[in-house]
């Protein structure tokens, strides 16, 4: 079944980066925390790299590798390694209805993006968060207010622990940071 691809509606939790073995299972760098993404059976779909297409396909099962950041995957309708050398770069899409629950202190990515960044110190508004850094912490990309043309600012990268990051505000769209001296001068990228 074919649907008009809208950001909007869709959440990415993986990439296909390639086949695995000859009988079309599929390796997957994860976008997700929510293991049960790439290991439950059910509906998900898949995005082409032009994001011109949007497929709705059946996971039929799939495993972590131990010590790797992959996991391998059964898609319905996928028997051979040529097919699933064909989604290499696809995008494995799950509606945003289908959020798994969170425990406190627990936010899904989708959320994140684009609050306000402000700094407890002066107040200060830092930016808006432009992405989230899965590492072995998380880490806020913060895109930072321009306040004249002149002055050129890189993104911040603000480690996502509560002793720096004590306040997620989803409600009124903000964040609120707490950064030790010199966070925000040295960890910044271009």
């Amino acid at each position: 079944m074919q649907k008009e691809f809208s950001w909007d509606d869709w959440i990415k939790v993986g990439e296909v980066v390639g086949p695995q073995g000859i009988k079309g299972e599929i390796k997957i760098y994860p976008d997700s925390d929510f293991s049960e993404r790439f290991t439950l059976k059910g509906k998900r779909w898949l995005l082409s790299p032009d994001k011109q297409s949007l497929e709705e396909i059946e996971l039929l099962h799939g495993r972590s590798i131990p010590g790797k950041n992959l996991y391998i995957i059964s898609l319905a309708g996928i028997g051979d390694r040529s097919q699933a050398e064909k989604l290499r770069g696809y995008s494995l899409l799950v509606q945003k209805t289908n959020l798994p629950k969170l425990a406190q202190d627990e936010y899904h990515v989708s959320h994140l993006i684009g609050l306000e960044v402000f700094n407890q110190l002066d107040g200060a508004l830092l930016g808006n968060i432009v992405d989230v850094i899965v590492a072995g912490q998380d880490i806020l990309e913060v895109k930072p207010k321009v306040i004249n043309a002149d002055q050129k600012l890189t993104n911040y990268l603000i480690p996502f622990v509560k002793e720096i990051v004590p306040i997620v505000d989803l409600e009124n769209k903000r964040v609120e940071i707490n950064p030790p001296s010199g966070l925000l001068t040295i960890n910044q990228i271009q």
